[in-house]
């Protein structure tokens, strides 16, 4: 299935969390903290400014990015946990 967001809406997927922490223990599911680097999957048109024209987006397809803990909305397709957020809830691109 493929999905495409809507206005300023950004779709992405977080990167997995570490399973093990640098002094090589490893953690259990619910000790595992949630990862704040994603993968942008797809973008959508982009916000509408006050003329009518739509703003372009500072990210794209393929995109590392930052973001918080908790924002967006997770949703599931096809098995993959991705979540939908607005653009300005990412905090910023990771070289």
């Amino acid at each position: 299935m493929k999905v495409r967001p809507l206005g300023d809406k950004v779709l992405i997927k977080r990167v997995e969390a570490d399973d093990k922490t640098q002094a090589g223990i490893f953690l259990p599911e619910s000790a595992k903290e949630k990862p704040q680097q994603a993968t942008v999957v797809a973008v959508g048109d982009g916000r509408v400014l006050d003329n009518g024209q739509r703003a372009p987006f500072q990210v794209k397809k393929g995109d590392t990015v930052l973001i918080g803990k908790w924002g967006g909305t997770e949703v599931k397709i096809d098995d993959d946990e991705l979540l939908v957020l607005d653009e300005e809830e990412i905090l910023g691109i990771i070289n």
